[in-house]
């Protein structure tokens, strides 16, 4: 058993008011054996069982979501969306439980084959044994839930690692998972820093992950060493597109809460925007306005618009991107300080212009409430600098119609495009499943009926309903 151990800081406080024990090489590797070691018995449930035993924890987790919602909001230092994710999490198990059971079918195979007619053709979905799920730091459980559910519904057992950063929330969850033992046997978690995240990559047959660029690589290689499928989530570097003929009162009300929410901690947060130039300046000057309304959440978690940084180091990277953009010309026009609040670090939404590709803040990932707003010629342009990035995860277009911007996002390399409005990812859940671009992703789609089938492998059954060839009959015939 590990004795190290990890100090965990308050991001409204600014104190270490917690502490985790770190999981090394040998407590992960004990965990997730005994959790392969019972994956059997669970696959051979049923799936209509596997659901019942689901729906017994949803029963379960929906008499402590509101707790649960509120020490998650301690992790994050969030305002609204983590207090009610309890709630969010109801949604997705119940969600897959209502989805699981068609979206298993539909891959399933039986049918004559197209060569050999004499030969019948099934097919057997076989779950991957233990599925490793490494979740970040901003919405840690609505991030992990995204692949533990359905790898769960699928029939696969799942160890969770979630960050170091968030990690209170863990142990009232799986209170609720042991009151469910057949749930208890196949899914659990370890907590730890990198370290013990090498150590999850190096025990699960799959791996998910949400996360860094750089931290993503390391995984993608191990897992390649490995031989094993890997989905990672990468961030992005989000572009809203505005047209002449968008309104701009629409626009800015969709770009500021694009930008801000959640401080912008969200990996399809907007971060960059391109207006054109004949609307630029009224553009700004709303956004500015409307900007400068925004409260902080300091004196009520529950009050506030934005809340705190959650990861203390992260206003430094958002500080280096205005540094760097100022060094290089750019104005700042409102916010693009760190404010200290009662220990904790925050920033009011930053509107910047003046701002080109040559600047961090326009390039890479900047994670805070900044919105560098660029003029555009021509949309030829727009698409072109919108397209100009090594992300690709989502993008926005504003238009005078819904059948301009349409034209304008199917140009644009990104895996969803929001049409008339930004931050539209909750409309995807299970209803469309979509890809990344560039580096904001690797593998199939998280979202979407077939994100289940990730976690499964589909055997062949061919049988032979006629008579078997016969070698001594095998002769070449002259055509």
């Amino acid at each position: 058993m590990s004795t190290r151990t990890l100090p965990v800081r308050n991001p409204r406080s600014g104190e270490i008011d917690h502490e985790i024990a770190v999981a090394d090489a040998a407590d992960v590797a004990s965990t997730a054996a005994r959790l392969r070691r019972n994956q059997p018995a669970w696959a051979a449930l049923s799936i209509g069982e596997r659901l019942e035993v689901m729906r017994r924890w949803s029963g379960e987790f929906a008499k402590i979501a509101q707790q649960f919602g509120e020490l998650e909001a301690v992790d994050t230092g969030g305002t609204h969306t983590s207090f009610v994710q309890g709630f969010i999490t109801l949604e997705t198990v119940n969600g897959w439980i209502a989805d699981a059971e068609s979206s298993l079918e539909s891959a399933g195979v039986h049918r004559t084959a197209v060569s050999m007619p004499t030969v019948e053709v099934r097919s057997q979905l076989v779950a991957y044994p233990l599925v490793g799920v490494i979740s970040p730091w901003n919405a840690p459980t609505m991030l992990a839930m995204l692949d533990a559910i359905p790898a769960l519904c699928a029939g696969s057992a799942v160890l969770w690692k979630p960050s170091e950063v968030t990690p209170r929330f863990t142990r009232l969850f799986f209170e609720s998972v042991a009151q469910v033992p057949e749930l208890a046997a196949v899914f659990d978690f370890v907590l730890g820093d990198g370290l013990t995240g090498q150590e999850v990559v190096a025990n699960a047959d799959i791996v998910c992950f949400t996360g860094s660029v750089a931290t993503g690589r390391k995984i993608a290689v191990a897992c390649a060493e490995r031989l094993i499928p890997c989905y990672l989530e990468l961030g992005g570097k989000d572009p809203a597109i505005v047209t002449e003929t968008a309104d701009i009162d629409r626009a800015t009300t969709a770009i500021l809460r694009g930008g801000a929410y959640a401080t912008g901690m969200v990996c399809f947060s907007v971060e960059r925007v391109y207006v054109h130039e004949s609307i630029h300046d009224e553009f700004v000057a709303e956004l500015v306005r409307k900007a400068q309304l925004v409260h902080l959440s300091h004196d009520n978690a529950k009050a506030g618009h934005i809340g705190p940084f959650t990861f203390a180091a992260q206003p430094q990277t958002v500080l280096q991107h205005i540094a760097d953009a100022r060094s290089k010309g750019a104005q700042v026009l409102t916010g693009g300080a760190v404010e200290q609040h009662g220990g904790g670090l925050y920033m009011r939404p930053t509107v910047l212009t003046g701002v080109d590709h040559g600047m961090q803040i326009m390039v890479d990932e900047t994670f805070g409430p900044c919105l560098p707003v660029m003029a555009y010629r021509d949309i030829d342009e727009a698409i072109r600098l919108a397209n100009d990035t090594e992300y690709g995860l989502t993008a926005s277009v504003i238009a005078g119609t819904a059948d301009e911007a349409l034209e304008i996002g199917r140009k644009i390399d990104a895996g969803s495009i929001f049409i008339q409005d930004t931050f539209l990812m909750a409309g995807k859940g299970r209803t469309i499943g979509t890809n990344a671009f560039g580096f904001s992703g690797v593998g199939g789609g998280r979202t979407g009926p077939e994100s289940i089938l990730r976690f499964v492998r589909r055997k062949g059954l061919l049988i032979q309903n006629g008579e078997p060839a016969d070698l001594l009959d095998d002769k070449f015939e002259d055509r």
